[in-house]
């Protein structure tokens, strides 16, 4: 049997997932709450995955596995078409420079309280810190590549993700309206501070669609800092593997063609209809590899895990909310 037939039967599985993902979140239940096609997916993989158990057949797990690692990487590839250095640029340094610091911070507190207050191992402690960090879902998805995770791991963090960023799709604005924030600075510090990408623009048109444009440019350049975060992991592990041997670094080659279509998107303009297709494409792959990693995830191994992540994931909320207000108020100044 060739090499496309043995991954079919477990490709179609998740791939049915996928879009099984896809047309949920098109409904007014699910888009009101901002659930993606992504985190539907893991879900509904997570229940068949849990419902049939050893029942899956042993012929599925070819397929299974090739779409939790090949079109993952595909789709984080595709994911640079989001991102032109234009829009960065647009946002203004003080912006970056805002982003940088949440990045650079809120991995740093991830893996302190993870590492030394909880005593969490350290794939799950980087999961949930970078999940919070960066861009949610897609941010440990691309981290759980170079990690290779138990999978409960991977659907505990991105189940942080969901909780807290929904939860501020209601409660920034409010605090909005308490804070007086003007609608550009509230834009930049929803972009900054929220996980994921929809997530942002919920909570930004809940102000002001100007506020909610700023937002994604904001979040967008924070989307952009997974490039040299991958690489700095990169390069961690391979000194890490190759302690006495003489160990060379390793380069996620998905990070740098990230990085190459965000460069080739700042220059090239795409005809709308191409680049719509092309979105749709990356979106499927990501929730196809999501499905696949919930086929993979136990509830038994999620309960193993214990309420650690789960607190974690708060501690890093309350730090994004409380702690990015204070780094904004230095970084881009009272209003």
């Amino acid at each position: 049997m060739s090499t496309f037939n043995t991954r079919l039967p477990g490709l179609a599985l998740a791939l049915l997932l996928g879009l099984a993902g896809l047309g949920l979140a098109t409904l007014p239940a699910f888009s009101r709450l901002q659930l993606s096609a992504l985190t539907l997916a893991i879900v509904l993989g997570m229940l068949v995955g849990n419902l049939a158990g050893s029942r899956l057949p042993p012929q599925l797990a070819p397929g299974i596995a090739f779409a939790q690692r090949n079109l993952l990487r595909a789709g984080i590839v595709l994911y640079g078409l989001r991102i032109s250095f234009q829009q960065i640029a647009a946002v203004g340094m003080g912006a970056l420079i805002l982003d940088v610091a949440i990045v650079a911070s809120t991995l740093a507190l991830g893996l302190w309280i993870g590492r030394r207050w909880l005593g969490l191992d350290r794939d799950t402690a980087l999961l949930t810190a970078c999940g919070s960090a960066i861009c949610g879902a897609a941010a440990v998805l691309a981290t759980e590549r170079l990690l290779k995770p138990d999978p409960s791991k991977v659907a505990i963090a991105v189940a942080g993700v969901v909780l807290f960023g929904t939860l501020n799709i209601f409660l920034y604005p409010q605090l909005a309206h308490w804070l007086q924030m003007p609608p550009d600075v509230y834009g930049i510090y929803t972009g900054a501070t929220v996980h994921e990408v929809a997530q942002v623009v919920a909570a930004g048109n809940a102000v002001d669609p100007a506020a909610a444009d700023t937002a994604v440019i904001v979040k967008l350049t924070r989307v952009l800092l997974l490039v040299p975060f991958l690489l700095l992991l990169g390069g961690w592990q391979a000194r890490r593997a190759g302690e006495g041997a003489g160990g060379g670094i390793t380069v996620p080659w998905f990070a740098l063609g990230f990085a190459a279509v965000c460069a080739l998107n700042s220059v090239v303009d795409l005809p709308p209809a191409w680049r719509t297709r092309l979105l749709d494409l990356d979106t499927l792959l990501l929730a196809t590899a999501m499905g696949a990693l919930g086929l993979d995830t136990r509830f038994s191994r999620l309960r193993a895990l214990g309420p650690k992540p789960l607190l974690l994931a708060t501690a890093l909320f309350a730090w994004l909310t409380i702690g990015g207000y204070w780094l904004l108020k230095v970084v881009i100044g009272s209003w």
